[in-house]
């Protein structure tokens, strides 16, 4: 079962919080080539990795390989939508994306559109929007700074949503909590494989 949790807000202090209304907007737009693709992204003050892609999310981008399941895949704490639109693109795919972020979702819908990708986006706080739905695989670059609690929530409901033989895929620091991730995410799926180590970041994949 999905364990319960609680998101407190404190004054928009980090970008995991459902509105950003008192931070001021600024958008911007970049371009991330990748893979003989091109992808231009909408961004804007208040969302995470603003400038561009980060070095995380390139790193999973860069080890990731959907199974065979026939199911959709899910990016959990999306933000703008980097790693759910590549994937989606890359591997024509079906992705869906959740981000409890009101303006970060918003930029993910124009991200969708901008890219022309098979996706579709939750405003969702974790997995409230999607809980029929089971997914081939679910990756995610986990917001840190939400907190264990809603870290080890992202993996708990992972468990829940994966069809069986699905897979499990997260980036996280070293010096942020992987060894811990490791350990917890060992304990619900019984097994959690390090995949690659690229520069203090370790992509973990667990099959269910």
């Amino acid at each position: 079962m999905l364990k319960p949790f609680l998101i407190t807000i404190m004054e928009n202090k980090h970008y995991y919080s459902k509105t950003q209304e008192n931070i001021k907007s600024e958008p911007k737009q970049y371009i991330f080539n990748f893979k003989n693709h091109s992808f231009k992204f909408n961004t804007d003050n208040g969302v995470f990795s603003k400038d561009y892609i980060d070095y995380g999310s390139f790193a999973l981008l860069k080890e990731f390989i959907p199974n065979e399941l026939d199911a959709p895949i899910l990016d959990m704490g999306a933000g703008y939508g980097p790693i759910g639109i590549v994937i989606s693109k890359l591997y024509n795919k079906k992705t869906i994306m959740c981000e409890i972020n009101e303006r970060a979702y918003n930029l993910i819908l124009s991200n969708i559109k901008l890219n022309n990708s098979n996706s579709i986006a939750y405003n969702s706080n974790l997995y409230e929007k999607v809980l029929d739905i089971k997914f081939s695989s679910i990756v995610t670059n986990p917001p840190i700074r939400a907190g264990k609690d809603i870290v080890f929530a992202i993996y708990d409901g992972a468990y829940n949503q994966l069809l069986e033989g699905g897979e499990l895929w997260v980036v996280i620091q070293k010096k942020q909590g992987a060894p811990s991730s490791k350990s917890h995410i060992e304990e619900i799926f019984g097994n959690c494989e390090i995949v690659a180590k690229d520069r203090g970041y370790y992509i973990l994949k667990a099959i269910k």
